[in-house]
Order: structure tokens, then C-alpha cells, then sequence
């Protein structure tokens, strides 16, 4: 009798990364090295086995690139970046700029996208990072065809970033579970949520509805493009986004489905809108339970970090979501954090420094107020309103006179407005300063809201007024 034992065979290591993972399904795959650069490995198919619906569609998208490049999608790619306007990236290129590099090296960037050469710059080291020019169009074309794939999947409850859904659809969404009694808020704060992505995880997500591995990997290259700063490229990104990119926001509810998913599962109602997730229960227990459970699944699952510090259980009176307050019975305030906001943007335009003339300023004044009045119409407020109109009046009244700079020359402009003589110098030698000056009687008369209205200072109050006839 032979004593041979029979050799035990290794089983076969799981795929630690999403690169290994793609090896395992496709004959060849990018990863990088050590040295940061890309090689291309053989790997060998897996055996076969019956498709599901999941790798179904995923085998109907294993030529997005050809997509990608038609002439159609990168026409209205340009005209989304165009529309968007923002400021140069690394490589200098502004929107103005980009169409004339275009016609020249389309069809080199065409190339390089078909062929799976093409190389991102770093971005722009600021407090939002800048892709370039021609990176933010690469990037547009892409999730322009990604985006009818991925977003059908994404759940109902998730508002930000998505076609025909926005932030009024998530506050009216919130305003009926407060309405129905979910009074208690767990306020989850993502820490840092864009520089904190996993790329092996949002790849691997990626790469369940994306067969075309030459999206993947210029997808991937983007994800790890370096950060420039002070014209050197220091470092290149080992997790995160570039949040200034038109990708970010395709890719982070990419990624945070899995959360909504999982909530969904749980039966919780929620609202989330980018990486703002509110989830509204009835009791502080229940809501002490769910933020322990949920703040495992995500640094566990995804390895995000929520930040303790600021995530909180608490009435919905004492949060604030998407800039509002949401009050008993369901109705809509505006947050006392954006009424500072407001004012603090107000008061940068109306600056007795700035050295720009008094038109341009209202034009700039009505440029924010018209849209921010816009986004919290909806929200009891008018009282707040008003008192900001008051204040603004009084702000330009001070840099109107400021303007005058002279005592005569202020006397002089107040009598053309209408003030008597002796009025006028009495309120252009008050010698009380800018700010006590521009709430005097005689300036009151002269700079009225009347006037400020035929200058076409757009009213916050009459505006609201308006919008909620």
C-alpha cells in the first residue's frame, strides 16, 4: 500500500482590487504598476457560465467609447462646457479657448479616446479642483453616455444630479414625511465625502454596467489624476474625486446607491441629495439605532467616514437640509445659516472698496437675488426678506455716498434727487459716518425705494411675493 498522500492544489485567491477583478473577465485589462504607470497584462478567461440580466447589459455596452466619440455626443459635450463657462485648469485652456483647440486636435483626442491612450492632465490645485479644458470635455462626452445607463438604476430617493430631479423635489419629498410624523432627523455628514472615495470600490461598481474597458480605463486615470500646485504635480490621487470635473457627480451616486440601496431595503424614509442624506423616523431611539447602523455600513461597506462630530439626531426644527429648515406639520423655513450666507454674499457686492461703478453693483445684487429668492420660495420668510431689503437699501445708500466722497458734492447729489437745499447739507455734513450717515432723514428722502426700484434694484420681498401668487 502506497503511503503517497495525495497533493493538496492552492485555491485560487479572491480579486482584492477592482483591477484583479476585471483581469478575471476580460482577455486584457490596464492596472498600474508600482511606478505609477499602466501596463496592460494578459489574464485568461474565466469559464463560462449562463449570463445574468446584470451581465447581459453589461456585454451590450462593450463599445461605449465608439459612443462617446460620435461626432453628436462631443457637440453637445462642448456646448454643456461651453454653458458652464468656470475657470481654466492646469493646462491654461479657457472655454473661449477650446473650441478653436478642438478643431484642431479632434481627431487626435478622437484617436486616443478609440485606442484607450488618452492621458488626463493633473488638475488645478484650488479649493475645488479644475480639470482642464479639454479634460472637462472628455469628461462631459463620457457621462453623457453613461448617464442614461447608470441613472434608470438609481433609487427614487436620491435627488442631486439627476435629469428632471432637483433640490425642490427632495425638500417636497422631506415635507411629507415630517407631515406624516417622521419629526426626528438622522442628519448623516460625509467626511470630506469627495476626497474619501474608494477607487477600487466605485470602479467595481462601475464596472457592473460597463463593459467597454477602455471607458473603464480612462474613468480610472481620471479618478487618479495628480494635483497641481505652484505648476508641480505633487502627488497623484490614491482615493477621491475631482469634484470640479462633470464626472464627479455621475460617479458619487454611483457609489452612494449601494447606501440608498441598503436603506431602501431597511424600509427607511429618506431623502438624499449628492452626499447629503437625511433619514426621518419617529423617535430618537429608532434614530440612535439607525445612525450607529448606517455609520457601520458605510465605513465598513464603502469605506467612507462620516463625521461624528457634525452627524446628529435631533428634531427636524433643529437641522437644516438644503439650506431650509423643515417645520411642524411639514412646512418650509429658511435656515438662520442661510440668511448669514445671504447677507455675507450682500455684503461683499455692496463693498465701499470694490471700485466698481453703482450699476454694476445692482446688476450683480440682482444676479444673486433673483435666484435666491428662487430657490427659497417655497419657505416662510417674507418677514426676514423685507428686513434684508431694508438692510441692503441702507448698504447702498452708504456706498452711494461714499462715491460722493465730498461734503458739497454729496449736498449737490441729494438736491438733484429732489432734496431741498438746506435739507441736503444738513444730511451731507452729519459728520456721523458712512453707515449712521445713509439712515438719515434727508438721505432717506433722496435714495427712497422708489428711486433704488427705477435704478431696477430687484425687491427680495416683492420677488417673493411674486413667485407665490
Amino acid at each position: 500500500m502506497s503511503d503517497q498522500r495525495p497533493q493538496r492544489t492552492e485555491e485560487a485567491k479572491p480579486p482584492t482590487t477592482f483591477w484583479e477583478m476585471l483581469e478575471k473577465l476580460t482577455p486584457q485589462v490596464p492596472r498600474p504598476d508600482p511606478g505609477g504607470e499602466e501596463v496592460v497584462q494578459p489574464a485568461g478567461l474565466a469559464e463560462s457560465q449562463p449570463l445574468t440580466a446584470k451581465d447581459r447589459q453589461r456585454a451590450l455596452t462593450a463599445h461605449l467609447m465608439e459612443q462617446v466619440c460620435e461626432t453628436e455626443n462631443l457637440n453637445r459635450a462642448y456646448a454643456r462646457v461651453k454653458a458652464n463657462k468656470g475657470s481654466p485648469g492646469v493646462d491654461g485652456m479657457s472655454v473661449n479657448k477650446l473650441g478653436g483647440w478642438i478643431k484642431l486636435h479632434k481627431h487626435e483626442v478622437i484617436a486616443s479616446l478609440l485606442d484607450g491612450s488618452y492621458e488626463p492632465q493633473p488638475v488645478r490645485g484650488v479649493q475645488i479642483p479644475k480639470p482642464g479644458g479639454k479634460d472637462r470635455l472628455v469628461q462631459q462626452a463620457i457621462g453623457q453616455v453613461l448617464e442614461p445607463i447608470l441613472d434608470p438604476t438609481f433609487s427614487a430617493s436620491s435627488y442631486g444630479f439627476r435629469p428632471g430631479r432637483g433640490a425642490q423635489d427632495a425638500l417636497k419629498k422631506a415635507r411629507e414625511y415630517v407631515a406624516d410624523g417622521r419629526v426626528i432627523v438622522v442628519d448623516i455628514d460625509l467626511e470630506k465625502f469627495f476626497d474619501k472615495v474608494n477607487h477600487d470600490i466605485l470602479m467595481a461598481r462601475l464596472g457592473r454596467w460597463v463593459g467597454d474597458k477602455r471607458v473603464l480605463r480612462i474613468v480610472g486615470r481620471f479618478l487618479r489624476a495628480g494635483l497641481m500646485q505652484d505648476g508641480v504635480c505633487v502627488s497623484r490621487r490614491e482615493e477621491g474625486t475631482p469634484q470640479g470635473g462633470p464626472l464627479s457627480p455621475l460617479l458619487a451616486n454611483l457609489l452612494l446607491d449601494d447606501l440608498d440601496k441598503e436603506l431602501e431595503k431597511r424600509g427607511h424614509a429618506f431623502c438624499r441629495y449628492a452626499d447629503d442624506c437625511n433619514i426621518y423616523v419617529q423617535s430618537k431611539a429608532a434614530g440612535e439605532r439607525v445612525l450607529s447602523s448606517v455609520t457601520d455600513f458605510l465605513e465598513r461597506k464603502l469605506r467612507l467616514r462620516v463625521n461624528r462630530d457634525k452627524s446628529a439626531v435631533a428634531f427636524v426644527l433643529e437641522r437644516k437640509f438644503l439650506g431650509h429648515r423643515l417645520l411642524p406639520g411639514g412646512k418650509l423655513g429658511i435656515a438662520p445659516q442661510s440668511l448669514d450666507r445671504a447677507r455675507e454674499r450682500l455684503r461683499r457686492l455692496t463693498g465701499r472698496s470694490r471700485g466698481v461703478s453703482f450699476e454694476q453693483v445692482i446688476g450683480e445684487i440682482n444676479e444673486f437675488v433673483i435666484g435666491w429668492v428662487t430657490f427659497f420660495r417655497h419657505a416662510a420668510g417674507k418677514t426676514h426678506l423685507t428686513a434684508m431689503d431694508q438692510w441692503l437699501r441702507r448698504r447702498l445708500r452708504c456706498l452711494r455716498l461714499k462715491q460722493c466722497k465730498r461734503t458739497r458734492t454729496i449736498a449737490r447729489f441729494l438736491q438733484r434727487l429732489g432734496v431741498p437745499k438746506d435739507r441736503a447739507w444738513i444730511g451731507a455734513s452729519s459728520g456721523k459716518g458712512w453707515w449712521r450717515c445713509a439712515d438719515t432723514p434727508p438721505v432717506h428722502e433722496g435714495m427712497s425705494a422708489a428711486w433704488f426700484k427705477s435704478l431696477g434694484l430687484a425687491s427680495l420681498t416683492e420677488r417673493y411675493v411674486l413667485l407665490n401668487r
